[in-house]
């Protein structure tokens, strides 16, 4: 089994987020949470990786290269996507975390607004739930985090997957994002989640136009104000092919996404969500070294 090792002293960490059994992630450094889709149809990579096999050798690769959590979806959110059902869902990425589980300790999370999704993942052996719908599209959901006491990544989104680029509209998007925030973690409060388990996702393309992204990657630094860690998943995403039109492809945006990647951890940001984890590691030992 591969296990994750850390240079890190305990005087040095600042803030876990505490896991089952004892273990816990330090945010001592920014973190790299690295991104496998087990669907056919993700913006980027879907279709890659929709074998058992090929998907645990990935996740393995992507701890190797340095990522912290591994976060597995069986649902794509790209604009316009359509839902799957959720045995569709849970037969993609329950396979997935019971055989990664056989070969890594590594953290992994599950990316989904299901509970029932949620709960076989968290049985499988998965660590954190990654909820697009910050809690909002199954009600049970927030009662089986509670009940599971795993953390819980909260995402803002306007709209859905399906109709959240149709057009966006905000007054003041920052502190729109920010009063949603505020919301969710008293809704969390109210059902028995310990702030201690919260994560915070402005939601980078999610129901936003480039300026709206631009404006919260410019903010982040705000968000910070709310006690918890803040997770950015800018990788790979439109509004970077927007600025470069000359950039090709998604998979060809690595240096946008590098670029979103460092702004972010400088602005306040404890985790990134990345497609491409040894870059994005190297880019972010520089900052560290650069900080101390």
């Amino acid at each position: 089994m591969i296990r994750k090792q850390t240079l890190t002293k305990p005087e040095e960490i600042k803030q876990v987020i505490p896991l089952a059994a004892g273990r816990q992630l330090e945010l001592s450094r920014p973190l790299v949470m690295g991104i496998l889709n087990v669907t056919p149809d993700s913006f980027s990579d879907g279709g890659r990786y929709t074998g058992v096999e090929q998907a645990v050798n990935r996740a393995l690769q992507m701890a190797e290269e340095g990522a912290d959590i591994i976060d597995i979806g069986g649902e794509s959110s790209r604009p316009g996507a359509e839902p799957v059902d959720a045995e569709v869902e849970m037969h993609r990425v329950v396979p997935v975390i019971e055989a990664l589980r056989w070969k890594s300790d590594v953290c992994v999370s599950v990316d989904t607004y299901r509970a029932q999704t949620a709960r076989a993942a968290i049985d499988a052996g998965a660590d954190i739930v990654n909820d697009i719908s910050a809690l909002r599209l199954d009600t049970a959901m927030v009662e089986l985090v509670a009940e599971r006491k795993v953390p819980v990544v909260l995402m803002h989104m306007q709209g859905t997957p399906r109709n959240m680029q149709i057009d966006p509209v905000y007054e003041d998007c920052v502190r729109e994002v920010g009063d949603f925030f505020v919301n969710r973690l008293e809704f969390c409060k109210r059902h028995g989640v310990d702030k201690t388990k919260v994560v915070l996702d402005p939601g980078i393309g999610f129901g936003k136009n480039l300026s709206h992204n631009l404006e919260l990657l410019g903010h982040l630094d705000e968000f910070t104000q709310y006690g918890c860690p803040i997770l950015v998943g800018a990788s790979r995403k439109s509004f970077i092919g927007m600025l470069n039109p000359a950039g090709g492809s998604a998979d060809q945006r690595l240096g946008g996404s590098l670029a979103a990647a460092v702004l972010a951890v400088l602005a306040g940001a404890g985790i990134v969500r990345v497609h491409d984890v040894a870059e994005t590691v190297e880019a972010l030992k520089v900052v560290q070294a650069m900080r101390k």
